[in-house]
Formats: C-alpha cells, sequence, structure tokens
C-alpha cells in the first residue's frame, strides 16, 4: 500500500493570483522557519509558494514528493494499526471463538463501528476539513474557529453518548431480536457508549490536523485504539470475559484523543474568542450525517438477519468483512491525505485541478483495491486459517468466514469509490442530499436482497447476506459516479470509466490466475504458499494493466524507488 505520484497537472494560469495571494498571507510565519523546497506537511499540487517559483527539475510532478511524504507516513501508520486490529481480532477469536459471547460483544460493538465513520472518518471530517481548510485559504484564525465550534460539538456528543447508554436495553433488541443473551450485549453497549464522545473529539482533532497538513498523529490514533483494546483483554478475559474488550474499546477512545492533544495544541493552539461566522450548521451536518449514518446501516441490517442465524454467524460476518476491508482502508489514504488539498482547490476556483485530483486518486485507489480483492478472492481460505484459526476459532469457523470474505470481495470496489467520490459532494459550504439519497437506495437493495437469500437458503444465509451488501454497494457507487456529472467540479463518466475500466480487467485476470494455482500451493505452508499466491497474482496484475494501458500501474511503477524522476 504505498502512495503514489499524482496526476501530472499543467501550469496554473487564470485564478491563481487570487490563490497566491491568500496562501502567501497563511504561510508568512512558516516561511520563516522552512523553505518552500523542504516543507513536507504541503499536500502535493496546494503549494501556492510566495515570492519566486519553487524550482523543479524538468519532468518531475509537481508537488508529488510532498504528498507521497504525507502518504507514506499515513500508510505506515495505519499499515500498524491495522497489523494490532488483526491481533485485537486474533485474541477475540482465540480466547473467546465465535460463540453467542463474541456475538454478544459484536452487537455492542455496533455503537464504535458507528461512532468511527460518522466522528472520525465520515461526517465529522466531511463538514470540518473542509471548514478549518478554507479558514487556512482565508488566512483567517483557526483559533476562532476552534472556539465557535468545539463547545457545540462537545455538548451534542455528551447528549448523544448518554442517550446511547441510558437507551442500551433498545438498542439491543433492535438490532438483533433474536439474540440469546441480551443482558450481556446491553452490558457491553454501556462501556462502549463512551466511545461516541471519546471518537468524536478524536474526530474533531483530525479534522483540525488535517487541515494543517498534519497526518501522521490522525493516522496514529487506530494504533493508540486497538492498543488499548489488546491491554484491556489481555488483562481481564479471565475474570470479565467479553466485557474486558468492551473497557478496551474506552480506554482505546481515550488514547485516540491523548495521541492527537499535543500535535493540536502546537498547530493550531487554544480556542481564542468566539467567532459566529464560523459556527457549523444543522442544514450542513444533516446530509453528511445521513449519508454516513446510512451507510453503517449495512452493519444493521447484516446484524439483524444474523441474529436469526445458527451461533456464531454474526461474528462469522464480523471476521470477514474486517479482513476484506483493509485493502479498502489502506486504499483511501491517498484520498484522506489529499482531501484538504482538493477543498483549497475548489475554495480557490482551480476546478481544472480538482477534476484532476479527484479522477487521479480514484485510478490509483481503484488499482490498489482491485489488486487486493483477486488475491482475497484466489486465496480466502489461507488467509483467514493463517490469521485467525488458534484456540477456540475451529475449522469450521474457518470454511464458514473464508466464504462470506470471498462474496464481501465482490463489493470492495464499491466501498472504495462510495469512500472517494462521497467527499466531492461534501466539499462546499452547504453539502448536498443526493449522496444520501444515493446510499439510501443502496441500503434498501441490501435489504431486500439480503432477506431473499435469508429465506431462500438459510444454510447459506450468512454468504447470501455478503453478497447482499456487494450488491448494495456497488449500486450506491454507480450512483454517485452518475451524480459526478452535476458536481462541482463535474466530472465526467467517461473519464472516471477509463480510470477505473483497466483495473477491472487486469484483477479480473489476476484472481483467475490465482484460483488455477491455489491447489498446487496445497502442500505448502500457509505462509510460503500465500507469499507465492501474492507474488503471482500481483504479477498477473500488473502484466494485465499494463498491456491495457492503464496509467494508474504505470505511475505506481515510475514512483517506486530507483525509477522515480528527480
Amino acid at each position: 500500500m504505498t502512495r503514489t505520484a499524482q496526476p501530472n497537472r499543467p501550469p496554473r494560469t487564470a485564478g491563481t493570483v487570487e490563490s497566491t495571494r491568500t496562501a502567501e498571507n497563511a504561510r508568512t510565519t512558516e516561511s520563516t522557519r522552512t523553505t518552500e523546497s523542504t516543507r513536507t506537511a504541503e499536500p502535493a499540487g496546494e503549494a501556492r509558494p510566495a515570492g519566486p517559483p519553487a524550482r523543479r527539475a524538468p519532468g518531475r510532478r509537481p508537488g508529488g514528493s510532498p504528498l507521497l511524504r504525507a502518504a507514506s507516513v499515513t500508510a505506515v501508520l495505519v499499515a500498524l494499526g491495522s497489523l494490532l486490529g488483526f491481533t485485537r481480532d486474533l485474541l477475540l477469536a482465540r480466547l473467546f471463538g465465535a460463540t453467542h459471547r463474541t456475538d454478544a460483544f459484536l452487537l455492542a460493538w455496533t455503537v464504535p463501528e458507528t461512532a468511527a465513520p460518522l466522528l472520525i472518518e465520515g461526517a465529522m471530517a466531511f463538514l470540518l476539513v473542509p471548514l478549518f481548510s478554507r479558514a487556512v485559504e482565508r488566512s483567517e484564525d483557526i483559533r476562532r474557529v476552534v472556539s465557535a465550534t468545539l463547545p457545540h460539538v462537545l455538548t451534542a456528543l455528551v447528549a448523544v453518548t448518554a442517550a446511547t447508554f441510558l437507551g442500551a436495553p433498545l438498542l439491543v433488541e433492535a438490532l438483533a431480536p433474536g439474540f440469546a443473551d441480551p443482558h450481556l450485549a446491553v452490558r457491553c453497549t454501556r462501556i462502549t457508549s463512551v466511545a461516541v464522545l471519546l471518537f468524536g473529539l478524536a474526530g474533531y482533532l483530525s479534522a483540525a490536523l488535517r487541515a494543517h497538513r498534519v497526518f501522521g498523529p490522525p493516522a496514529a490514533i487506530y494504533v493508540a485504539y486497538n492498543a488499548g483494546i489488546i491491554a484491556c483483554i489481555a488483562a481481564f478475559h479471565d475474570r470479565l470475559g467479553v466485557t474486558g474488550a468492551a473497557l478496551g474499546v474506552a480506554l482505546g477512545g481515550l488514547l485516540m484523543v491523548a495521541v492527537q492533544t499535543p500535535a493540536f495544541l502546537r498547530h493550531v493552539g487554544p480556542p481564542r474568542g468566539p467567532s459566529a461566522a464560523a459556527l457549523v450548521s444543522l442544514g450542513a451536518f444533516a446530509p453528511i450525517a445521513a449519508f454516513t449514518l446510512l451507510r453503517q446501516g449495512q452493519v444493521y441490517v447484516e446484524r439483524f438477519l444474523a441474529s436469526s442465524l445458527p451461533a456464531g454467524s454474526i461474528s462469522h460476518l464480523n471476521y470477514a468483512q474486517k479482513i476484506a476491508q483493509v485493502p479498502m482502508v489502506l486504499s483511501l489514504i491517498v484520498v484522506t491525505v489529499s482531501f484538504p488539498a482538493l477543498v483549497r482547490s475548489i475554495t480557490a476556483g482551480d476546478l481544472p485541478a480538482a477534476r484532476r485530483r479527484i479522477t487521479g486518486d480514484l485510478g490509483l485507489s481503484g488499482t490498489i483495491v482491485l489488486a487486493a480483492s483477486a488475491f482475497l478472492v484466489a486465496f480466502s481460505p489461507e488467509i483467514v486459517a493463517l490469521l485467525l484459526e488458534q484456540g477456540e476459532f475451529t475449522a469450521a469457523d474457518t470454511e464458514a468466514t473464508a466464504q462470506i470474505m470471498r462474496v464481501y470481495s465482490l463489493g470492495l470496489l464499491g466501498q472504495t469509490v462510495v469512500g472517494a467520490v462521497s467527499r466531492v459532494f461534501f466539499c462546499s459550504g452547504r453539502p448536498p442530499w443526493y449522496p444520501a439519497a444515493a446510499m439510501a437506495a443502496g441500503l434498501a437493495a441490501t435489504a431486500a436482497l439480503a432477506v431473499l437469500a435469508v429465506a431462500a437458503a438459510p444454510a447459506r444465509g450468512t454468504a447470501g447476506i455478503a453478497a447482499a451488501n456487494a450488491a448494495g454497494i456497488t449500486l450506491t457507487a454507480a450512483a454517485l459516479l452518475l451524480g459526478l456529472r452535476n458536481a462541482e467540479p463535474a466530472l465526467p463518466v467517461r473519464a472516471v470509466a477509463a480510470a477505473l475500466g483497466r483495473p477491472v480487467l487486469a484483477a479480473a485476470a489476476a484472481g483467475a490466475a490465482g484460483l488455477l494455482l491455489r491447489p498446487l500451493l496445497g502442500g505448502l505452508p500457509a505462509p510460503a504458499a500465500l507469499a507465492l499466491g501474492a507474488t503471482a497474482v500481483a504479477l498477473v496484475f500488473t502484466v494485465v494493466a499494463v498491456l491495457t494501458g492503464s496509467k494508474e500501474i504505470t505511475r505506481m511503477i515510475g514512483s517506486m524507488p530507483g525509477t522515480r524522476r528527480t
């Protein structure tokens, strides 16, 4: 998972004078400490230097190196957080297996699972990153923005946290009406309810830091979060069982805030006076929150229907989804890093640059997730067995989880497209309702198809639920891509199809090659078989992508050490 250089961007012409003037003001203090050529925190293509243009060697893409460095730091920390997440899931599987106890914890896990996309990477980021980025672009004092927003955000977070704690029994009954041990689920849900407050505060700090082009601490939050959960599981599993894991969610949320606070105070500073103009309106937040909650609704549908299936079904779905979504999360690092730059391009009126950024990010993130999807489809049983099949997690659990993971993988491109494209709609001060409507259509399709699948074949109900998930999110992705024709900046579907079509063909060829190779590797140890399988899949994907003319794979190769132009 590496961030490659962004698509070529022609020199700025008309409209650049004003954006240069505002950027000059915003960087007056910074320029006394560092030169433009060594500033590493500025995302690519958005450095509009004061004074003479920065000198670049011929052929080098403007600003690519800072964005690559920011994405690389983010990738390393996200990968470490994912590794700790695997360790967390491995401990859960090994100590508790796939039983009613883990199902109870995973019902409680719905709280942080909802809070994370809503308050960290979803609605909070979509709303506040543009707000803070516009303040930076206009040379406003961002501490006044903090003063005007943070008290209101905290008040809302405390109220929702209290409501979640008090309403835990109703929440569990609504999510899983047929669940066998609701009391354990309620207890765990009440403990994890504090995640609403802590995740919200962590998301607020992340948005402010990203707008300041500081990406390290926000990327480290899941390292801290998973470390807290692992510590509590290890310390309390004998005495408290899965309740110890719920305590870990609370501790992990606290650590997410702690790991960002020093950087926030250093780069943003304490609040400074009120500023009514910077207040966040309900009208701006509502469509973003609706979109995020509807997207998370797929998890609610899964757990609602799986609660009536055999014990362990919720756990199998969870483990499969957690593994399958890792490449999607990693592929969206490029979008996360470039989001503040996209907002500044649109704010400055540089729509051609914004279009190039959107197309390039879509093509790159899609290429990454499609290559990983081919590998997951081909080698799911070996991956699950290597990661999870220990202790209470049996071979039957591996078979069930691997089957689900293969189906989930078919929807990963849709997940990535939804994550990337939705940001485009939320860059303006008044976000539209179109993304929420597209997500509602996808959720309705997921629910209808999942109900039909469970009713038609209960024995294969979990795989049917996963297939419904993949179909629903793919429908949403298609609707959002169509909506880009009328967005600002508008993006023709033809441009997106050109960026994603070739990687899709390469993924199909690579997945087929992996499935043909897999039986030949059956006698090898799992690590060796996976290493050879990954190599073969990557090689076939790369060759087919190059032969079909994929620009994204060419850029990825060109950004590797020793091949990049300087």
